[in-house]
């Protein structure tokens, strides 16, 4: 590498951080992802991922506590409780911009939506695992009451 190289501004449309990511089968649609898998049994993994404007993740949950760092966009997090078979909005979404980091517990059903093209680092603790929310239906604010 030059001097010149290393005193160019990195970005992460020019960083080798953001290359090689690649879709994840059984993944919603606009979604690209570069993993690390750990050595750890007792470790963490941690994923970047690309997700385009207009992608969305149906309500699931996760079998450890994760993080996720915007880097670049804003998305929606929105969460849920189980009633009668049916997943209840669990207050308003959570909006997360450039520089946020939001935090889900184990087991909590959430969905997200990706208001702009995303770029995010996820840390998961733990093996992650995408796990679809089992319910019968979802309900609306406006259908509960």
């Amino acid at each position: 590498m030059s001097d010149d190289d290393a005193t160019q501004d990195v970005t992460s449309e020019t960083s080798g951080v953001w290359t090689g990511l690649v879709p994840a089968p059984g993944t919603p649609e606009g979604f690209t992802v570069r993993r690390s898998y750990p050595r750890n049994p007792n470790g963490a993994e941690m994923m970047l991922e690309r997700w385009e404007p207009g992608s969305e993740e149906p309500p699931h949950w996760h079998p450890g506590d994760d993080m996720t760092l915007v880097v670049e966009g804003r998305m929606a997090v929105q969460y849920y409780r189980r009633e009668r078979q049916m997943l209840i909005p669990d207050g308003d979404p959570v909006v997360l911009g450039r520089g946020d980091v939001g935090y889900v517990r184990a087991g909590r059903i959430h969905d997200a939506r990706y208001v702009d093209a995303c770029r995010l680092v996820y840390v998961h603790d733990g093996a992650f695992a995408f796990n679809l929310a089992d319910t019968e239906t979802t309900a609306t604010d406006a259908e509960v009451g």
